[in-house]
């Protein structure tokens, strides 16, 4: 099981709204995805939401895939290893579209109500937001998603899901799909604590998976 999304210092953010940038064939290919983090806050464990923009452009050059990252904001700071969960993003959303991310250029701004971010578990929302700016597709903004993507398009397991789950509340999500096998175990029960919450839980497999239900193209149950 992979590290979890985390935060270091707290500090106020706007919210981003999600969603595609209107679509045309001129129009940029964005989007805006929310991502699930947990950190410590006096001592206390606690789950919250970053926002992420994701911005793909074709690469003259077609040496990429290009992946830029947008730090100079406040909250835009983020760590190599969720750098490398959004490399694995990248690529898995190239496959999953039967693209050649080498003609790409990817720009990725992170806003989040922390002053570093860490951890892969965002990888797989990233992974979808990806194809839907490249498929000009809007991103539900009332679902969250957690899991590390794999280089096959599995999403693969990560900790914290109940802290998660808290902050997918706390940011008035309506579901939270995680990864396969992980909403019912031996330390916790995400679809009683969602029952509470008046959140759906599902799980989820795949990338593509995860990409229906976002985008709208699947209903959850």
């Amino acid at each position: 099981m992979r590290t979890a999304g985390y935060l270091i210092g707290m500090l106020a953010v706007s919210a981003l709204p999600c969603g595609a940038s209107p679509a045309g064939a001129d129009s940029p290919r964005l989007t805006t995805v929310p991502a699930l983090i947990v950190g410590e806050d006096r001592g206390q464990t606690v789950g919250g939401l970053e926002f992420i923009v994701i911005q793909v452009d074709f690469d003259p050059q077609g040496r990429g895939p290009t992946i830029l990252f947008s730090e100079r904001a406040q909250g835009s700071a983020v760590t190599e290893d969720w750098k490398e969960g959004v490399r694995l993003a990248v690529r898995a959303a190239a496959a999953a579209l039967g693209e050649d991310a080498r003609a790409w250029r990817v720009t990725i701004k992170n806003r989040a109500p922390v002053t570093v971010t860490g951890g892969t578990s965002a990888s797989s929302v990233v992974a979808v937001g990806v194809m839907a700016a490249w498929r000009r597709e809007t991103v539900r903004p009332d679902i969250a998603l957690t899991g590390e993507i794999g280089a096959d398009g599995r999403i693969r397991e990560v900790d914290m899901l109940p802290a998660k789950l808290a902050g997918a509340a706390r940011g008035r999500m309506r579901a939270l799909l995680v990864p396969k096998g992980q909403a019912r175990t031996a330390q916790w029960d995400l679809y009683q604590l969602g029952r509470e919450r008046d959140i759906a839980v599902v799980e989820v497999d795949s990338l593509q998976e995860a990409y229906e239900l976002m985008t709208g193209k699947r209903p959850i149950n």
